[in-house]
């Protein structure tokens, strides 16, 4: 694999959009949607021009969100961040979308749309195709009176992250937020692990009514949305906005079916092992993070600044690019990774389409599932910098099918260089096992999430006690029935509140699922010839979003299939690795 050095930063300069331009007003981005949706197109070349001024302004305009998302989210308590955060989402984006509906319309109605596709290259007029039939559903959806309506959505989403970022409890005489609370259900303490696990879940419960209020406002104006662009719920709505074109309903129904068949018993299986290892007569869910070694926790790092160091010299040891992607993420100050209390939660990688670098966000406590994030968020940041070169906006934005293929394969394939974070090797064996174990159980988690979402949507009216009761339903279907929930049903019932994608993000968790499938995938095949593997997974996140999901996928070496028989396949490959470790 040749590719070893980072593109420049700076390579793409400006052409349309001045480098000095300010976005403090509405007006000031006027003119330039003016000059889009006005100005005369008489050739194919022209509309060209035409359509790479609008990305390069679309660019513009994101990354200027993104970093307004990203300060506020670092520090949820800070007025200004918030204040110029709610001023994009409530001035800026709501003027956009009446223009961006009309450039769509502009642009498949022009009489130069064919002459520009018939003058490309058979491989880039593939990839307008797969950009066209996205603003065909785009034009096909939208629908100027949801423009308050979203606007609304936006702002009141954002109260998820300030409610649950003001979340502290007090342990060891000391205020933590609920990320360094975690650490200690890791402590082989059992009177520990359950005294935090009542904490934690009690300051929860203290707000479960604010959240679970946010949450039907939310619900009530989704469904306002999905009714208004002719849809009958917000669920189909939702399926058409994400241009989902490679999967249907059904397909997800399938996946939770599958799931609950072939994964949920080996999830018994492991948590059985738990419970025996543990020499407990009941598994409760203060013991599920332990070590069943009975030793103390790992801790594969020390602070945010060591976890990037860590992070770096693994990734080097795949590939030197991919070691240098991290270390300009390091040197432009592109990542926030220690948890603090006024922080959002959570982690994301947020791509920056203008600059070709991301920036990665995370809640490190310095255990090994905060090195899981940051190679997983690594991977994702690997994806953009493997993109960056592509001039036309929208090739970089890849479908979450894929960008997650990209993150949750880093998880695996990384794993050969963990000797960087673990340099005792009954650690390393320790952290694998984990890893594994953790890929095998967070599929039901996906699946009971993404069943929820389809019952939240198509059954708009539900009440909050409908609600918690049909969680509980489903849950109990995924959860397996080894650990003991007895006398903390409540907790149980709640825990749906803890996943921010259902309040901030609705209908994105599925694709964990298909994506983790994809990774083992993956995985398998480097582990056969790490050479060839890794270089198919950089050939599949090179291709952007150019392609349709099942060819970016087979471009990698691997198939875009989450039915039965391949979930059955791909969990006794795991079931095999796991059993080499022990």
């Amino acid at each position: 694999m040749k590719q070893t050095s980072v593109p420049s930063p700076a390579a793409q300069k400006r052409k349309y959009v001045p480098v000095s331009l300010e976005i403090n007003a509405w007006s000031v981005l006027q003119p330039f949607y003016e000059d889009l949706q006005n100005r005369t197109i008489a050739s194919g070349k022209e509309f060209g021009q035409w359509l790479n001024d609008q990305s390069e302004l679309s660019a513009v305009i994101s990354e200027d969100m993104a970093w307004r998302y990203i300060r506020n989210s670092c520090d949820t308590v800070n007025p200004d961040y918030k204040a110029a955060y709610e001023f994009f989402v409530t001035e800026i984006q709501p003027n956009i979308a009446p223009y961006d509906d009309a450039l769509n319309k502009k642009l498949l109605s022009s009489p130069y749309l064919d002459e520009f596709l018939n003058g490309l290259p058979l491989e880039t007029r593939t990839a307008y195709g797969i950009y066209i039939r996205s603003i065909r559903k785009q034009v096909e959806i939208y629908r100027e009176e949801n423009i308050p309506l979203m606007t609304w959505l936006h702002t009141e989403e954002n109260k998820y992250a300030e409610i649950i970022g003001a979340m502290t409890i007090e342990m060891e005489g000391k205020e933590i937020t609920l990320q360094q609370a975690s650490n200690y259900l890791r402590d082989s303490r059992r009177e520990v692990r359950e005294e935090v696990y009542y904490k934690v879940n009690k300051r929860r419960a203290q707000d479960r009514e604010k959240l679970d209020d946010l949450f039907s406002s939310l619900v009530k104006k989704r469904h306002q949305v999905a009714l208004n662009a002719g849809f009958d719920n917000y669920r189909d709505y939702m399926f058409a906005a994400l241009g989902r074109f490679d999967y249907t309903v059904q397909d997800c129904f399938n996946f939770h079916q599958a799931i609950a068949k072939e994964i949920v018993p080996i999830c018994n299986t492991i948590d059985a092992e738990r419970k025996t290892a543990l020499k407990l007569d009941q598994l409760k869910p203060w013991d599920m993070e332990v070590d069943i070694s009975g030793k103390p926790p790992l801790k594969p790092f020390d602070g945010g600044e060591d976890l990037m160091n860590k992070t770096i010299e693994c990734f080097s040891k795949l590939n030197p690019y991919l070691g240098q992607c991290m270390t300009t993420m390091r040197e432009m100050q592109h990542v926030d990774l220690d948890s603090r209390i006024g922080k959002a939660p959570g982690g994301y990688n947020y791509p920056l389409y203008e600059t070709g670098v991301p920036f990665i966000f995370m809640n490190s406590v310095n255990s090994l599932r905060d090195l899981v994030t940051m190679v997983h968020e690594g991977g994702h940041a690997v994806h953009s910098f493997l993109t960056q070169d592509k001039e036309f906006m929208a090739f970089k934005d890849t479908p979450s099918e894929v960008a997650e293929l990209a993150s949750m394969s880093m998880e695996l394939i990384s794993m050969d260089h963990w000797n960087v974070f673990f340099s005792d090797s009954d650690e390393l064996k320790r952290a694998r096992t984990q890893q594994l174990e953790k890929v095998i159980s967070t599929l039901p988690w996906i699946a009971a999430i993404d069943k929820f979402q389809h019952w939240l949507y198509t059954n708009p009216d539900h009440t909050a006690e409908q609600r918690t009761a049909e969680w509980t339903s489903i849950n109990k279907e995924f959860t397996g029935n080894v650990t003991d929930y007895h006398g903390q049903e409540e907790f149980f019932g709640n825990s749906w509140q803890r996943q921010l994608h259902l309040f901030q993000v609705p209908f994105y968790y599925i694709e964990y699922g298909m994506a983790q499938l994809g990774a083992i995938a993956m995985w398998r095949n480097f582990k056969k010839d790490s050479t060839q593997g890794l270089h198919n997974y950089m050939e599949a996140l090179k291709l952007g979003y150019t392609k349709s999901i099942g060819d970016i996928y087979q471009q990698g070496g691997i198939r875009f299939d989450f039915s039965q028989p391949y979930i059955q396949e791909l969990a006794g490959f795991v079931k095999n690795e796991m059993q080499k470790l022990n």
